[in-house]
């Protein structure tokens, strides 16, 4: 299995409030690092079974969890864009479904923050650090935002024309989710994540014109 990259927040026994099983599922995939990580349906499920207990069990045996009924959750999640992924990869919350569960995660009884790993820590220390020095934040914070170049956008997110889309969005989503609600850098992943998508869409177009 995966491992989250985040320690994982203990519910404090509070009973789950009127949230559907895909809404509980999203908060437990945030609980297990799903922010910034792919994490397995199987730490998913566990968590998911944590904050509602018996809601994905086995109606015959009620002390197991039904991994399925969590999996068909996480796609329910997929389909209205709170999570991208899959069995085989993992799956990662879209910054619509972060903004959800940080919203709702106190109402199960999590704590006021997940408390990251040191190696989360280091590299969120270490990113930041260099997102700060990059050219695209420094036209961003002088006022220069029209002078930002597709290709300095993409740097601030380390990716270029030929990396894939899903891999693209993955190094986007990671930055967002650890970065979007920082007061010095969540205006520039804001706007640059918005410029490296459109740029991608474009590339996408081009790829498929007839020649």
């Amino acid at each position: 299995m995966k491992r989250d990259s985040a320690r994982q927040d203990k519910p404090s026994g509070k009973k789950a409030p009127a949230l559907t099983n895909c809404e509980i599922v999203v908060i437990a995939a945030f609980g297990v690092g799903a922010a910034t990580a792919h994490i397995d349906t199987e730490d998913i499920a566990v968590k998911a079974n944590e904050i509602a207990p018996g809601r994905f069990a086995w109606k015959k045996y009620p002390d197991q969890i039904d991994i399925d009924a969590v999996s068909k959750r996480l796609w329910d999640g997929r389909n209205r864009g709170l999570v991208v992924g899959s069995e085989r990869d993992g799956w990662q919350l879209t910054e619509t479904g972060t903004k959800f569960a940080r919203k709702h995660k106190r109402s199960v009884g999590f704590e006021s923050s997940v408390r990251l790993s040191l190696k989360e820590r280091q590299w969120r220390r270490a990113e930041k650090l260099r997102l700060l020095t990059t050219l695209a934040h420094t036209k961003f914070r002088l006022g220069d935002v029209s002078k930002i170049t597709t290709r300095e956008a993409q740097a601030f997110f380390r990716v270029d024309a030929y990396v894939s889309d899903s891999a693209v969005e993955d190094k986007v989503l990671r930055i967002f989710n650890a970065f979007g609600d920082d007061s010095e850098l969540g205006p520039t992943v804001k706007h640059v994540a918005r410029l490296v998508r459109e740029s991608y869409v474009v590339q996408d177009h081009l790829r498929q014109e007839p020649r």
